[in-house]
């Protein structure tokens, strides 16, 4: 009689797993259609998307960044 049940235990849990399944094959869906609406879709290669910065913008980063490290080393020296 416990092996019946069991049978019946195994059945039902497999028809569980298949319906989870099937749901996480929709969810996988939505979300591929939601990335490719965002515009975060991955590459072909499977790595995102690499953005890219002119070389006008590369400067004033650098620049910045520039009197920002001046401003610490002028502190420090003020300190010392």
């Amino acid at each position: 009689m416990a092996s019946l049940d069991l049978a019946g235990t195994l059945k039902t849990l497999q028809g569980e797993r298949a319906r989870i399944h099937q749901e996480l094959i929709r969810l996988d869906r939505a979300i591929d259609v939601i990335r490719e609406l965002a515009g975060t879709e991955a590459a072909p290669n499977g790595h995102p998307k690499k953005h890219t910065m002119s070389a006008a913008a590369r400067r004033n980063i650098a620049k910045a960044q520039k009197l920002r490290w001046a401003k610490v080393r002028a502190k420090t020296k003020g300190k010392a």
